[in-house]
């Protein structure tokens, strides 16, 4: 047979272009598809047949922004993930409307910047600040931009009506196929199930290429199930039986965890029998039934026996169903402020305010100015700034590509509906239908903003201005200079602050768990694996990991930025993956100390090793040095 012709590689394309092409894949939220058609749509419908519009066009807009917050998770977790924007909102807007009632373009100019201010510190604190944040910043541009007859309580209670429906469906309809037991939890038992699906998925690639990104998957898994059960109660345990035996099946998976992260860091393949009694730990919450006989694994190495024990511990947590520690880290105020204040959220809120502030000032000019017509709704271009300004978007010129693109086809969807359908029954109808493609449409950027442009092009008209496809379409494309223009410019402090605060978290984390780790194995008289060493050894673990989790997305976003931003960040990525194998390590030092009392050599030269290109390589991505343990303290007595 002649050879075949050889084919040149194909280029890989750049990061900041491979982004903007990306989007998540997975299964359709139906359940989230049917609360989006039952949001804004009848919202407005509603206020339209009550002859009080402008009302339902608040409503239907906080409905909006909260169907953009609806997201998979439990019920719990989605009380503050959608009502705390809600809140956030609801003060933007009253903030806004009375600015742009009692203040002069200057004035008010310079009360919106102070506004991105502070809503730019606050999102450095996680995503649910981020979601607050956003709201205060759009709901404020609207409450200022907007005319409406309502003064602003009105105008409040509107918001908080509009997102709070959507919050009502989601506390009150069941998820599809998710009837067994207790629907109230369906969002808390398919988390934890995921828990055990991933530790079986990451014993079954043992030993293959694919272990880290299975533990990364383990990680996410443990994080929502965390959040799912973590959320706001009117008490502060878990009350009901059904809870409390969720808990407990979670907190039975940490051990298995912490096996089955040993023994990917030992890289010897365990065969399938490993993988089943997870999997049936699974199907057992699913389904909420017992968990029958668990096949056995191998005793053969310590991380062998830790699954195996484990598993008899999972078995006797599942018959016993009782649970409350959910091994989580609070964080106080003092943290909270550390954060806000700190580089990261000093850098994140000079960019919102330089931007929101910068896109209010323009688009006051224009509004006075008449530039771009005589229509009064002047808040499409600060709230598009809100929007690019995100980095937990993506990469700057992703975001903004996305933005444009979407605002175009947007544009062009809603004027080739907009001539056909019949005012306003049509329009409504058009609204309820972009409420129901928002769940999917958060897949990639583009097509969010495409949904968004007609559902607000929608609303707009509804409240009787007509057609405004080329102004939004002009506003957006300055949004998107101002931001690229911005996003450029240098800023007091050190360029990439965001990450590195993230990358400083997650060190401090792993430095945590290693230290008690290395303590705990040395305690003076504690009997080794004592429940309450391991509770907190687990906590810090947890921790380790969420916060390493945080840094390596933060860093992939910085390093898909253009060279010009993207060199700010250079080398932060390699750090964060030595902490995880630091911690991963740690955690092989763990499982290892508790079935023979101590470590052995090559978990030590390990550690060293890992110990010291750790310090060669912080100063090179600018983090500060910090306390290290040692990595072979003392052995402990065995007598006794």
């Amino acid at each position: 047979m002649s050879p075949r012709p050889h084919r040149p590689a194909r280029a890989a394309l750049p990061p900041w272009i491979a982004h903007a092409l990306r989007a998540q894949r997975g299964p359709v939220p139906w359940s989230a598809v049917a609360r989006g058609a039952l949001s804004a749509g009848p919202l407005l419908l509603a206020a339209v047949l009550a002859d009080r519009t402008s009302l339902g066009v608040v409503a239907a807009i906080a409905a909006m922004l909260a169907g953009i917050n609806d997201r998979p998770g439990s019920r719990r977790s989605s009380v503050k993930r959608l009502g705390a924007p809600a809140l956030a909102g609801a003060a933007g807007l009253l903030v806004g409307t009375y600015a742009g009632d009692h203040a002069g373009p200057v004035a008010l100019t310079a009360v919106l910047t102070g506004l991105g201010l502070l809503a730019g510190g606050i999102s450095a604190v996680g995503p649910v600040a981020s979601g607050a944040g956003t709201q205060l910043l759009v709901a404020a541009a609207i409450g200022a931009g907007m005319p409406l007859p309502e003064d602003g309580p009105a105008r409040a209670l509107a918001f908080l009506a509009g997102a709070g429906w959507l919050l009502t469906l989601r506390l009150a309809l069941p998820t599809p196929g998710a009837m067994t037991g207790d629907f109230r939890f369906d969002g808390e038992r398919d988390a934890v199930a995921g828990v055990y699906d991933a530790i079986a998925a990451l014993l079954d690639a043992v030993g293959t290429g694919h272990a880290t990104a299975r533990r990364a998957a383990l990680t996410a898994a443990l994080d929502d199930a965390q959040d799912a059960l973590d959320g706001p109660r009117l008490r502060r345990f878990a009350s009901s039986a059904a809870e409390r035996r969720l808990h407990g099946q979670y907190a039975a998976a940490l051990p298995l965890a912490e096996a089955a992260t040993a023994l990917a860091w030992a890289g010897e393949p365990v065969g399938a029998r490993a993988g089943e009694g997870p999997r049936r730990l699974a199907a057992a919450v699913r389904e909420s039934t017992p968990t029958g006989p668990l096949p056995a694994p191998s005793r053969s190495a310590p991380a062998l026996r830790a699954l195996d024990d484990a598993l008899l511990r999972a078995a006797e947590a599942f018959d016993r169903g009782a649970g409350r520690d959910l091994h989580t880290r609070r964080r106080g105020a003092r943290d909270l402020l550390r954060t806000v204040l700190g580089a990261g959220g000093r850098e994140y809120g000079l960019r919102v305010a330089l931007c929101f502030g910068t896109s209010v000032a323009l688009a006051q000019a224009l509004h006075h100015t008449h530039w771009y017509g005589r229509h009064e709704h002047w808040y499409w271009l600060p709230a598009t700034a809100v929007f690019l300004v995100k980095p937990d978007l993506g990469p700057l010129v992703s975001r903004v590509l996305c933005r444009a693109a979407g605002t175009v086809a947007g544009a062009l969807l809603f004027a080739g509906f907009a001539a056909p359908l019949p005012r306003p029954a049509g329009l409504v109808a058009l609204v309820a239908v972009c409420g129901a493609l928002i769940p999917v449409a958060t897949r990639h950027f583009a097509a969010l903003t495409a949904v968004v442009t007609v559902l607000v092009l929608s609303l707009v008209m509804v409240g009787g201005e007509p057609q405004a496809s080329v102004g939004r379409l002009v506003e957006t494309l300055l949004a998107c200079g101002i931001v690229l223009l911005v996003g450029h410019l240098p800023m007091p402090g050190e360029r990439g602050g965001h990450v590195r605060a993230r990358l400083a978290t997650a060190a401090d984390a792993a430095h945590a768990y290693l230290t008690h780790v290395l303590a705990e194995r040395a305690g003076a008289g504690a009997p080794l694996g004592q429940d309450d060493d391991r509770a907190a050894r687990w906590t810090l673990r947890r921790e380790a990991y969420r916060t390493l989790a945080e840094a390596r997305a933060a860093s992939a976003r910085a390093a898909a930025e253009l060279p010009a931003l993207a060199r700010h960040t250079e080398g932060t990525g390699e750090v964060a993956a030595l902490l995880e194998r630091l911690v991963d390590t740690t955690t092989a030092c763990a499982v290892h100390r508790d079935d023979t009392g101590r470590l052995d050599a090559g978990h030590r030269e390990r550690l060293a090793e890992l110990l010291d290109e750790l310090a060669a390589r912080r100063g090179r991505v600018g983090l500060p040095a910090s306390p290290t343990p040692s990595a072979a303290p003392p052995e402990p007595s065995r007598a006794g």
